[in-house]
């Protein structure tokens, strides 16, 4: 039984007890023990002391994403996300200097590769590219394949990867508490000596994984529109893994200037959750990051999302998946107030014991599925609504059933009794994540990056203090037709 369905069958008592088991001091709120360092070159430093099991959840974290993107270069960090793992200075090759030699030999022959594609010089085009080809095949000649994968796996890393969203870029992996040390030289290493090898066949790669996920998913093309609808100026807009054009106009030295900016200390964010001692990390962390130059500010961002003046609508007709209906609202970013009470609102609306399950699946047969996600964020976040059709079913119905739901939460206040049943809930969630470590690292790294680590201790305390009248205020301030955006995903007509 998962730890969720267990805690919606106990008595208060009992949930106070297992809360406690989790680092949650009671019903309300959350004790979890967190060192926060910030070094002299700016490194902030998370660590989280845990003895439930002989392992330690690393996480590095720098605060950049496809929100720091300039036009024409979408796709940059995701790219970079990819390259990182090719290696450094010390790290997958066998004579650094004769690979600054080839790539500079590489990167020549790129300059003269887009030249010749801009005058449609085809000749030309096909010649620098095999020569192109034909140096990089001697260069791979001194590479040390998968050098950091295999560093990390010897010494019983699980876990290992790395993602790229709109506000970060992290890297992790968890490791046996007395190999932790391993991820310090490796990431401290990586944060000043990348190299970015194999660019442009890497490039093609992520060309590849965007035809997958996008341009050949039934949704995804729909996805990526309804967001750039929803979002007219911000940065959110813009796919993370970027667009189709725009990915393959990127260069290695476009990369390079992307990390010379953002992947410094002072930018970055080291979390560790697990069996350690604090007190005996920090040197170590000292030694390894220390060192590392501070990086130069840079701006902060500064666009504005602007007022939505009236409904926005998008209607995408394919035959080659479920159809759905989705309704999205703009909310506040963190930490404002209001979010507290769309918490509460989303598991009003949420899961199989959720009011939309129960009225559009189970009533009405118009779903078979339902969903309502409180998408918290830096800057702005989202509420948003989903329902998955059944067969024979209009977008109309489906549509107007939601906003039937929509509008009870603004006219009637919820029960305390429901409250109190969602407050469980959340409190159970809560203890769920707040025993697994590798959850534990990446929420403090997210909150860190929010603004605030310790939103991590005071979340549960404010949810806890929302009243009825306060989610029924929150309800009529952001759900208003003329401040929605809708997406139909349908049939094409025959």
């Amino acid at each position: 039984m998962r730890i969720l369905d267990y805690c919606r069958a106990l008595s208060q008592t009992s949930l106070v007890a297992l809360l406690a088991f989790a680092g949650i001091s009671s019903a309300s709120g959350v004790d979890l023990k967190v060192k926060r360092v910030q070094l002299d070159n700016g490194l902030t430093v998370l660590l989280h002391e845990n003895t439930q099991s002989p392992t330690v959840a690393c996480r590095l974290f720098y605060a950049t994403g496809s929100v720091h993107e300039k036009q024409g270069s979408t796709g940059l960090a995701h790219m970079l996300e990819h390259m990182l793992f090719k290696g450094t200075q010390k790290v997958g090759i066998t004579d650094s200097v004769q690979d600054g030699k080839f790539l500079a030999q590489e990167d020549n022959l790129q300059k003269l590769i887009r030249g010749a594609e801009v005058k449609g010089d085809t000749l030309s085009l096909k010649g620098y590219k095999a020569r192109h080809d034909s140096i990089l095949e001697e260069h791979r000649k001194l590479f040390v394949k998968d050098e950091l994968w295999e560093a990390y796996l010897k010494a019983g890393g699980t876990g290992l990867n790395a993602y790229t969203t709109d506000l970060v870029t992290a890297y992790f992996v968890t490791l046996p508490r007395n190999k932790v040390e391993l991820f310090f030289w490796l990431e401290s290493d990586r944060m000043q000596n990348a190299v970015l090898r194999e660019f442009y066949p890497e490039r093609d790669v992520v060309r590849e994984e965007r035809r997958m996920r996008y341009d050949d998913s039934p949704t995804g093309r729909y996805f990526e529109t309804l967001e750039a609808t929803f979002y007219e100026a911000f940065p959110y807009r813009n796919p993370t893994i970027g667009y189709p054009s725009e990915i393959m106009h990127l260069t290695r030295e476009k990369a390079a200037e992307h990390y010379r900016k953002y992947y410094k200390p002072n930018n970055a964010i080291l979390v560790l959750a697990g069996d350690f001692k604090a007190d005996s990390l920090m040197p170590l962390i000292q030694k390894y990051f220390a060192t590392v130059p501070r990086g130069e500010d840079f701006e902060p961002i500064t666009q504005q999302e602007p007022e939505q003046v009236g409904e926005k609508r998008l209607v995408v007709r394919r035959s080659d998946s479920k159809p759905r209906v989705d309704i999205l609202f703009h909310t506040p970013g963190v930490p404002n107030p209001d979010l507290f009470a769309l918490d509460i609102m989303e598991s009003v609306l949420n899961g199989r014991a959720g009011r939309l399950y129960r009225r559009l699946v189970e009533k009405e047969q118009v779903a078979v599925s339902t969903d309502a996600g409180n998408a918290v964020k830096k800057y702005y976040s989202s509420f948003e609504l989903e329902a998955i059709l059944q067969e024979g079913q209009t977008p109309e119905k489906a549509e107007a059933l939601l906003w039937e739901e929509l509008e009870r939460l603004k006219k009637e206040p919820v029960s305390e009794r429901e409250l109190q049943k969602v407050r469980n809930q959340l409190y159970a969630s809560k203890a769920s994540a707040l025993a697994d470590m590798e959850s534990v690292a990446s929420m403090l790294a997210y909150y860190e990056i929010y603004g605030d680590y310790t939103l991590v201790n005071r979340w549960l305390e404010e949810v806890s203090k929302v009243t009825p009248a306060q989610v029924q205020a929150v309800a009529q301030k952001y759900f208003q037709k003329k401040l929605q955006t809708v997406g139909w995903f349908i049939p094409a007509e025959k």
